[in-house]
């Protein structure tokens, strides 16, 4: 998925940081390539557990040796990080059956709904003021969505509900993470998410295990180190710049979407897809430069 769990203040070298968040948009769009051709032939269950499973590991050699397990793991509110990790996972499990249904490129964008719903649930929850411009840009986001799944369209199905779900339930994800920021570090987060994902999906295993072919099993390692380096290209690259400058940049994992969608997946947007994307695109480009303006 796309939104960094700490917004780490830096040295400014836009450039680089541009660099680094395309990149991270790459790894997250290979990610859910890769998690929709192997959704085709394993349980959603089992896709899932691979993407945890080799995250956490990947975790576990890079940063347990540098700070010690009981520094990574040490939270002040354990509470937050066990619901932060549960609305992550419902995130991955949405969005991995949707993908079961819907094309790619479609599926990111209504993921992308997300930081709407941010805007739109901050003001109930965390008390923070929106203006009516940003009200605007949330309205025009949902609207982008009708767009894409317009009635009598191929999208039009139940189906186009999970997507929905996973963008709703990553909104809450960032929220918590926004009220985590300022307790525990970002590895602490990532860790705690990574590790209480894998035991959660790993009790599950058992009832959906399906042994995989060799090239396959490759393909789930490839599955959790694309989702790993997302994240760190993304932490690393909200070093270099402000997110109100990276956020435009963000969005090029809908483009990176979309080529996946035709190179392997033999799908294009029709028109009315493309105007609802970029109705979206834009709904969250206008969101992100009001929050600059604050």
């Amino acid at each position: 998925m796309s939104v960094p769990d700490l917004l780490h203040k830096g040295s400014e070298q836009p450039l680089k940081g541009i660099a680094l968040i395309g990149l991270a948009v790459l790894m997250f769009a290979s990610h859910d390539a890769l998690s929709k051709y192997l959704s085709g032939f394993y349980p959603i269950v089992m896709v899932v557990w691979a993407r945890y499973v080799v995250h956490t590991f990947l975790m576990l050699v890079i940063f347990v040796p540098r700070s010690g397990f009981s520094a990574v793991v040490r939270t002040k509110r354990p509470g937050l990080q066990l619901l932060r990790a549960l609305c992550l996972i419902g995130t991955s499990l949405f969005f991995t059956t949707g993908l079961r249904y819907i094309p790619l490129a479609e599926a990111t964008a209504v993921n992308f709904l997300a930081p709407l719903l941010v805007t739109a649930l901050s003001v109930p929850l965390l008390g923070e003021r929106v203006g009516r411009g940003q009200w605007a840009a949330v309205i025009a986001g949902f609207v982008g969505v009708l767009i894409v799944v317009r009635p009598g369209g191929a999208l039009f199905t139940p189906a186009i509900a999970l997507p929905l779900c996973s963008a709703l339930c990553f909104g809450f994800y960032q929220l918590l993470t926004r009220m985590l920021s300022g307790v525990d570090s970002p590895t602490t987060s990532n860790f705690l998410t990574g590790i209480l994902n894998s035991l959660i999906m790993t009790a599950l295993l058992p009832f959906f295990w399906s042994t995989p072919t060799w090239g396959h099993g490759l393909f789930m390692l490839g599955l959790g180190t694309c989702g790993m380096l997302g994240h760190m290209l993304l932490t690393q690259a909200f070093r270099h710049a402000a997110p109100a400058m990276l956020a435009p940049f963000s969005y090029g994992q809908i483009l990176f979407a979309g080529m996946y969608g035709y190179l392997v997946f033999d799908h294009m947007p029709d028109a009315f897809g493309v105007a609802g994307i970029s109705v979206i695109c834009l709904s969250g480009l206008a969101v992100a430069w009001g929050q600059r303006k604050r």
